[in-house]
């Protein structure tokens, strides 16, 4: 199978162990740009303003709508962050939309946050991990 990963660069660490989990299990998987520089600290956390203009200029939100289109499933790495457990940011939120529109099979990490829109999360019909991703082989 072929994987996209994605959520908040917080989660890189994890993002990467997810990915070495599926590919020693003989899969396909792609993470967000840069992941592995931002685990080394070569790459420091980002302002909002340089964030966005990084996202413009690169074209990232278009660049990852292309890889999960070409995926078998997206995986979401949500884990805890700014005191929300299970965290899901904006661009996450709109990748597993992605997802979703794309009928491509969705999974999260952990459960759904209580956030704003806890509600169109549940509605995109994730399967929870919780934690294992051995799950997704069951």
């Amino acid at each position: 199978m072929r994987f996209v990963i994605c959520g908040s660069m917080t989660f890189a660490k994890e993002m990467l162990d997810i990915k070495k989990f599926l590919e020693d299990a003989g899969h396909s998987v792609m993470v967000p740009y840069n992941a592995e520089k931002f685990v080394s600290g070569e790459f420091a956390p980002e302002t909002s303003a340089e964030s966005t203009q990084k996202k413009i200029e690169g074209n990232l939100v278009q660049e990852y709508f292309l890889e999960i289109k070409s995926a078998d499933a997206v995986i979401i790495a949500n884990y805890n962050k700014r005191g929300i457990k299970n965290y899901i940011g904006g661009n996450s939120f709109l990748e597993a939309g992605f997802a979703h529109v794309l009928n491509k099979k969705l999974y999260f990490m952990n459960n759904i946050p209580e956030m704003i829109y806890s509600d169109e999360l549940r509605a995109f019909r994730p399967i929870i991990l919780d934690g294992d991703l051995r799950k997704i082989f069951l």
